[in-house]
């Protein structure tokens, strides 16, 4: 037992680790030890678990939880960049929430986590052509999360979405590696158009709760965008935007804002 967890510790420290919370969870809480059964230490890899816990929170009575899960699965099997994405999350969640203490909370508790987990599955039914079904993805992660994320958008790895209420990411969005968003953050369109309509927002960018960012535009590497704000043009890379409409109030403040999770303008504005 012990040589299998020190080669599970090397092949995958993400899921080791996510295991061995899960039994210190059980002996400090008994009560907890159905879910943590259930949705963790039953499984044998991470993959399985997260199509568990999207079964679970997706099913209704429209579409049961062994379907559900038996589509997840498929597409956990069928494309390995989903895990590597989903450790890639976890990560981001704990280095980036000071709530998050352990790796097992985002699985078990975090909804921004868990619905980002729903859409990657969504995304791969819509690249696979399954649209109907990528739809119904989206459909009841929206009625269960708050969060409503178009399949077709394409999100990078790395992401942290705190408390994630009301976000919403359109169809033609582009979210690169590395970004951290609050609750109520738009990623919107403008109009009525079909073509590409959404922003582009780069790697590495911290977008404050309740902004919105509109139409088919740019923003740079590494920037900021404050809390409330309403953006309607490009941003360079690594500056600070503020304001209704937004503009440049200053630099990014430092190398890798999603990361720092520092919204405070100081003299900027």
């Amino acid at each position: 037992m012990v040589e299998t967890r020190r080669k599970l510790a090397e092949v995958d420290p993400v899921w080791m680790q996510i295991r061995e919370e899960g039994l210190q969870t059980v002996e400090d809480e008994p009560l907890m030890g159905g879910l943590v059964h259930a949705s963790v230490l039953h499984h044998d890899t991470l993959e399985c678990a997260l199509a568990f816990r999207i079964a679970q929170k997706l099913a209704s009575g429209e579409m049961s939880e062994q379907l559900v899960r038996e589509i997840a699965d498929t597409a956990y099997r069928s494309d390995a960049s989903l895990g590597e994405a989903a450790r890639a999350d976890i990560v981001a969640v704990q280095e980036r929430d000071p709530a998050c203490e352990r790796f097992i909370q985002p699985l078990l508790f975090f909804k921004g986590f868990q619905a980002i987990q729903a859409y990657r599955v969504a995304h791969w039914l819509w690249n696979s052509g399954r649209r109907d079904l990528a739809y119904f993805f989206q459909m009841r992660a929206s009625e269960r999360f708050g969060v409503d994320i178009h399949p077709a958008a394409r999100i990078g790895k790395g992401i942290m979405m705190d408390h994630a209420h009301s976000i919403v990411i359109g169809e033609t969005a582009v979210v690169g590696d590395n970004v951290s968003m609050l609750h109520a953050v738009t990623l919107g369109g403008t109009g009525k158009e079909n073509d590409d309509r959404h922003p582009k927002i780069g790697n590495g960018v911290l977008i404050g709760a309740g902004a919105k960012v509109l139409g088919n535009i740019t923003v740079g590497h590494c920037s900021r965008i404050a809390a409330g704000s309403v953006v309607l043009k490009d941003i360079p890379a690594c500056k600070t935007v503020a304001g209704v409409p937004a503009r440049v109030v200053g630099e990014a403040g430092c190398d890798h804002p999603a990361m720092e999770m520092d919204q405070l303008l100081a003299d900027q504005v």
